[in-house]
């Protein structure tokens, strides 16, 4: 399992990579572009942002904050990765997810002092977000299911299992 988690890291990491290189080298000459339309009903854009904050652009300039920061939450996911291990293949693909994710935009970060964004929800105004956001979206999903149904469920297993373990001696 671990051999996996550092493959879907490895691959996570380059999707996102090579997506950014696109969206560098196609996509910020022409600034924007349809992606996901119904009819005259625009769902996705692929729209070049170079953004040097967080979320919405939220502390714009503090690129090292935002370096130190994103590293410090890479290595805690990676001890919690080590350490959790055995509880959880859904826990270790959410953390893998937030390690990918944040590894991707690390890399932007050393790189060109900005993140890369090209994908822009049209049916709202939403942040332009790329490959790492996601990764990182859908593990902060994955732990609050987690956290809420999964952990409590093998909290409760546990206790069974050492109550019927304590009731045999």
């Amino acid at each position: 399992m671990a051999i996996l988690l550092a493959l879907l890291t490895a691959a996570l990491v380059a999707a996102d990579q090579l997506v950014k290189y696109w969206a560098v080298h196609e996509l910020k000459p022409v600034g924007s572009m349809d992606f996901i339309r119904i009819g005259d009903f625009k769902i996705f854009d692929l729209t070049y942002l170079e953004n040097e904050g967080a979320i919405f652009g939220v502390m714009s300039g503090k690129r090292w904050f935002l370096v130190g920061f994103t590293s410090v939450i890479v290595l805690v996911g990676v001890f919690l990765l080590i350490k959790l291990y055995k509880r959880s293949k859904f826990l270790n693909v959410a953390i893998t997810l937030f390690i990918a994710g944040g590894i991707g935009n690390l890399i932007d970060r050393f790189r060109f002092a900005y993140v890369v964004d090209m994908f822009e929800f049209k049916p709202f105004h939403f942040a332009i977000f790329n490959v790492a956001d996601i990764c990182v979206t859908f593990a902060f999903i994955m732990l609050l299911i987690y956290g809420f149904i999964i952990d409590p469920r093998i909290e409760k297993a546990e206790k069974a299992k050492r109550e019927k373990a304590g009731a045999d001696e």
